[in-house]
């Protein structure tokens, strides 16, 4: 299923906007329709956190030699929240368009929809012959 995503999502002749509330990490990020898919707007919430793995995980392969500690991997996981996983820094290379306030998360969604309610793309016969046919599971 996901390997279909992953094909049908960016051949989409619909708007594709995505918003990230918590947590979208590594493969995740890419899978929900990245800005490296091609999706038309990615938004994210100030408490989103955008990187490759969360900061415990991060913190215990970089600092393994910390592990006995809990203060200092405590302080190297804050240190990597505040460097790599916060939608800001993710914002500064593009990962994401913007970083907005969730109070105005329906009025974003909405002028962005408008925006894009006239997208055309061509879709191509040739790349529709190329889909892999979605089996359901039994």
């Amino acid at each position: 299923m996901v390997l279909n995503s992953l094909l049908l999502t960016p051949r989409a002749t619909v708007p594709r906007i995505a918003l990230v509330l918590r947590k979208s990490y590594g493969g995740a990020y890419i899978v929900m329709d990245s800005k490296t898919i091609g999706n038309d707007a990615y938004l994210a919430w100030p408490t989103a956190e955008i990187a490759v793995m969360g900061a415990k995980g991060a913190t215990e392969i970089i600092h393994r030699a910390d592990l006995g500690d809990p203060d200092k991997i405590a302080a190297h996981a804050a240190e990597y929240e505040e460097r790599f996983a916060n939608p800001f820094v993710a914002a500064e290379r593009g990962f994401i368009d913007e970083v907005i306030d969730p109070k105005l998360t329906r009025r974003e969604l909405i002028d962005l929809l408008d925006l894009l309610s006239t997208k055309k793309e061509k879709k191509s016969s040739e790349a529709s012959r190329q889909l892999a046919p979605i089996v359901k599971k039994a």
